[in-house]
């Protein structure tokens, strides 16, 4: 297989919804159908979005981060992805369906229609896919049984405004549906999400699925040869072996006294970022990030200076079925029989059956040369010899997040608690 340059490597991420029918007709909740008033696209319209979507991200974080089947785990998903797909479903429920969809995203139903909500994907999805300056894409299919009548206002909301490639298959085809669906995302993740979807429900009628790329290179790469074996500190009894990258330069860092945490930016050679947040307790950080922490920490790092920054060089893949943890958060009635997707179609009994997420990312030397960070020269003071390079080293567990430094836009967000698991 042909080498990947990767500079941070590839960060992929699939989410899928999986609507099938039921065995029960709709309950009686309330059907009526949300009006929508047209939209104008404004730049309020843009930010009330853009500021639901980062609280999301950390709100989806927390309930993953003390789901059972989590602990002890890396965390690593898309925000960006499952905000798609959950907005792109949302063009099809109605009723309390409707509002709880709405009000899990965090999207504010007396500020915000529908019509807004898709107008605002679109700007979002049209900029991602746009940008030239490093590898990314992003994007929405829905794959349709052949028998299953869906409204063409649904598909065609869809395609305008989350860019859907449509397809019709036969589900009674499992295995023949099932590869169909698979090599899709197989060939929009450059190969890094393979096998997505394993048992096809017979009663399944559609399939609706987000997908996230993103490869980027640092602005100034880590020397390989500087890349030495050293211990990770999982926990007080428990330490693992990684290859610790090492790089001596001017970094943008910040400590933030209320959380105890150091934040360190490496920039990739464009718009986008990683944040790796080093805390004295985990749980003080985790419990208490807000978007407000990510906007004062980028604010903040304006002069870089001198550290010795090591870091783990890591692979690791993650997997989740998301319909406890989206229950939790207030999106019940898609999973059930008082589910109201007659959006969709005015067939009886719709339901969401699954939100299965996977990701993958990548950790590593490769990158690009350094704008400001490598430019700026701090002198610390006259003294005849260099004071001591103060050392910055993740060797216990942290948490990271890319982002786009202008909007802030939260593409992936995580925890590594054991890079070599």
């Amino acid at each position: 297989m042909k080498m990947m340059r990767a500079a941070v490597g590839l960060w992929v991420l699939s989410a899928v919804i999986c609507v099938g029918r039921g065995h029960h007709h709709l309950g009686h909740g309330n059907d009526q159908t949300v009006q929508d008033t047209v939209g104008d696209g404004s730049a309020n319209s843009v930010s009330l979005v853009n500021e639901a979507n980062k609280e999301f991200s950390f709100q989806l974080y927390r309930k993953l981060a003390a789901d059972a089947d989590s602990q002890g785990k890396n965390i690593f998903f898309s925000p960006a992805s499952v905000s798609v797909a959950l907005a792109a479903l949302s063009v099809g429920a109605q009723g309390e369906t409707h509002r709880q969809l709405f009000s899990g995203l965090g999207f504010n139903s007396s500020l915000l229609t529908q019509t807004d909500v898709d107008q605002v994907f679109q700007t979002l999805l049209q900029s991602t896919n746009n940008t030239s300056q490093e590898d990314a894409s992003e994007g929405t299919a829905v794959f349709v049984d052949d028998d299953f009548k869906s409204k063409p206002e649904f598909l065609q909301t869809l395609k305008q405004s989350y860019f859907a490639d449509g397809f019709n298959v036969d589900f009674a085809k499992a295995t023949e549906s099932a590869d169909t669906i698979n090599k899709y995302v197989e060939e929009k993740t450059n190969g890094k999400i393979d096998k997505l979807v394993k048992d096809l429900d017979p009663n399944t009628v559609m399939y609706l699925i987000s997908y996230i790329y993103y490869k980027g290179k640092w602005e100034t790469p880590f020397d390989p040869k500087l890349t030495k074996q050293d211990d990770f500190n999982v926990d007080e009894n428990t330490k693992v072996s990684v290859d610790m990258m090492n790089m001596k330069d001017h970094f943008h860092i910040y400590h933030d006294h209320d959380l105890n945490t150091t934040v360190l930016q490496l920039p990739f050679n464009s718009s986008y970022s990683m944040l790796l947040m080093l805390p004295d307790v985990m749980a003080t950080l985790e419990n208490a990030i807000c978007p407000n922490h990510v906007t004062k920490w980028l604010k903040a790092m304006v002069i870089p200076r001198r550290h010795d920054v090591y870091i783990p060089k890591f692979s690791i893949k993650t997997s989740y079925n998301l319909n406890d943890v989206l229950a939790v958060m207030g999106m019940t009635d898609m999973f059930g029989v008082r589910a109201n997707l007659r959006g969709i179609s005015e067939e009886p009994g719709l339901k969401v059956s699954e939100v299965v997420h996977k990701a993958t990312l990548d950790v590593d030397e490769a990158g690009a040369e350094a704008a400001a960070a490598t430019v700026i020269k701090i002198l610390l003071g006259s003294s005849r010899f260099p004071p001591p390079v103060p050392v910055l080293k993740f060797n216990r567990p942290f948490m990271v997040i890319i982002t786009e430094r202008n909007t802030e836009k939260i593409l992936f967000l995580g925890k590594i608690i054991n890079p070599t698991i």
